[in-house]
């Protein structure tokens, strides 16, 4: 089973051959930091993983830094991310949801206060979604698979922003 940061990796190396730079790169301008959990320092750490697991290779590695090995999908490395893919689609798993924790724990704050942290958060996802948005519409054609994150992505914060308001709407009237 790969984890969530291997199958990313990995997912991107499938779609084209890479070296870490590169990877870095689309990590950044995708904002894949900001749903998946990986470093820059954690990208070769992930790529030599994937590597002894014989998921991707480096067909005749140079001599080169190890920044420069372009890293291959092999057959099964193709196969693995298929099948981590399709699990992660079918399963309704819920991830780990810190608001809920702060909900759960509500009678610790006062009306005023909850209220507060709500504009706050609504502030917050307003900015995300802005700079998704932003992030998004900075770059030229992108891959189906990235066209997906992002409406995803954008669905599920102004699915929390509708949340928000209302919820803000409600303590306001009292």
């Amino acid at each position: 089973m790969l984890t969530p940061a291997e199958l990313t990796v990995l997912g991107l190396v499938v779609e084209r051959p890479r070296h870490g730079y590169d990877l870095e790169q689309v990590i950044d301008r995708r904002g894949i930091r900001r749903w998946a959990d990986i470093g820059f320092s954690s990208i070769y750490y992930l790529l030599g993983k994937l590597e002894r697991r014989g998921l991707v290779h480096v067909p005749r590695a140079p001599a080169a830094a190890t920044s420069r090995r372009v890293f291959h999908a092999t057959d099964a490395g193709r196969r693995a991310a298929r099948e981590g893919v399709l699990a992660l689609l079918r399963d309704p798993a819920p991830g780990a949801r810190p608001l809920l924790v702060g909900i759960a724990n509500l009678d610790l704050l006062t009306p005023a206060e909850y209220a507060q942290a709500l504009g706050e958060r609504l502030a917050a996802v307003e900015e995300s979604i802005a700079a998704v948005r932003v992030a998004e519409g900075a770059q030229g054609p992108l891959p189906r698979a990235a066209r997906e994150v992002f409406s995803y992505s954008l669905s599920l914060m102004e699915a929390e922003r509708a949340w928000l308001a209302e919820r803000a709407r409600v303590h306001d009237d009292g």
